[in-house]
């Protein structure tokens, strides 16, 4: 019998949240349909150009970027950039044939998935937040399906185009067996009750902040130990700070194993993405959520109301960063309270998302 053929086109990205699910879906793809072909089609300068390479993909770049609110040179040139993105996108899609699309957010999503519905390809989105993104606002009515990972998005995007599907997230991260000790090894940490606090890739202001105005409650507490990710913004700032110095905790740029982070983590305290929302469902962690109020709709807050409404987990304000610690020591101390949170978040989990995503992808394709 003959192999199935199929020839994806997956566009978007900008930020991890877009990326990482982009290429989970990828991987899912190649593993239901090994003899699969797939092109990726990102934007110029955006961190999909180096990470999707890296991941084993092929991709290409479209001169695009946001749409300010405010008066720029950029504005200027952006009805410029769009043309051309549309005109790049159209001799990619003419070039590979494929047999479906998908967009998972992000500047290159819009051009390249309208313009492969203009052409016939079917076409599909991803959106990862529970406050829809521009570019998959735009392309609802462009798009036969729309995998989303929370619910209500109706108010967003038509009801019978939605497959309620959760995002995909990076196997090591869901198929992880008890690592604890592995964990504790690999960040030369003790046996002792571990609070886990990063901000993404690049950090986050309050997050940081948080850790530095706690130095004096971290120092008393040679019980508890924390794992620290400042971020590439913020590293150079924090690495020889009086908080980093401390035995009981070990500050880092970068967490590359995070898998073994969560493994580690008694508690954790993050921003509310949508990814790190759904990790934190799959690995059933306890979690404080510090939503960033520099996004788009203030959606992170959304993300987390939808667990809090659950009782899945705890929210601080950004304002109130400085309180973070203390409410993770709290959590620590209270075993059942940390247990209820544990089993909440875990109900919430989708840990088939890419499956279905891509179960979904292949009805639509030619």
């Amino acid at each position: 019998m003959e192999k199935e053929q199929l020839k994806v086109i997956i566009s978007g990205g900008g930020t991890g949240g877009h990326v990482y699910p982009a290429i989970a879906i990828a991987n899912e793809i190649k593993k239901q349909v090994p003899n699969a072909i797939i092109q990726f089609v990102g934007a110029e300068g955006k961190m999909e150009m180096e990470k999707v390479p890296k991941a084993g993909y092929p991709i290409e770049g479209l001169w695009i970027s946001g749409f300010q609110r405010r008066l720029t040179l950029e504005n200027l040139a952006f009805p410029f950039k769009l043309l051309h993105s549309w005109w790049k996108a159209r001799g990619i899609i003419r070039r590979f044939k494929p047999d479906v699309a998908i967009g998972v957010g992000g500047y290159a999503s819009y051009p390249t998935l309208a313009m492969a519905s203009w052409m016939g390809i079917p076409t599909m989105i991803q959106e990862q937040n529970s406050y829809a993104g521009v570019s998959n606002k735009m392309l609802k009515g462009n798009v036969e399906k729309i995998c989303v990972a929370y619910n209500e998005m109706q108010i967003f995007f038509p009801a019978e185009k939605i497959v309620y599907t959760g995002n995909p997230v990076r196997s090591d991260i869901w198929e992880m067996d008890d690592q604890r000790k592995e964990a504790l090894a690999h960040f030369g940490l003790k046996d002792k009750k571990t609070i886990l606090v990063f901000g993404g890739s690049l950090g986050a202001k309050t997050l940081n902040e948080g850790m530095a105005n706690n130095t004096h409650r971290l120092k008393a507490a040679d019980d508890i130990q924390v794992i620290w990710q400042a971020g590439k913004f913020y590293q150079a700032a924090y690495q020889d700070s009086p908080t980093a110095q401390l035995d009981n905790v070990r500050q880092v740029e970068f967490i590359d194993r995070m898998d073994l982070a969560y493994a580690a983590a008694d508690v954790v305290i993050c921003r509310a993405g949508a990814l790190t929302i759904s990790e934190l469902c799959l690995v059933g962690k306890a979690a404080i959520f510090i939503p960033s109020p520099n996004v788009t709709g203030d959606h992170q807050t959304k993300n987390a109301m939808a667990l809090i409404r659950n009782d899945a987990a705890k929210m601080l304000k950004d304002k109130e960063g400085n309180q973070m610690i203390e409410m993770a020591m709290e959590l620590l101390k209270d075993a059942d309270a940390r247990k209820k949170l544990e089993t909440n978040i875990r109900k919430m989990a989708k840990p088939n998302a890419a499956r279905e995503i891509v179960t979904t992808l292949r009805a639509i394709a030619k």
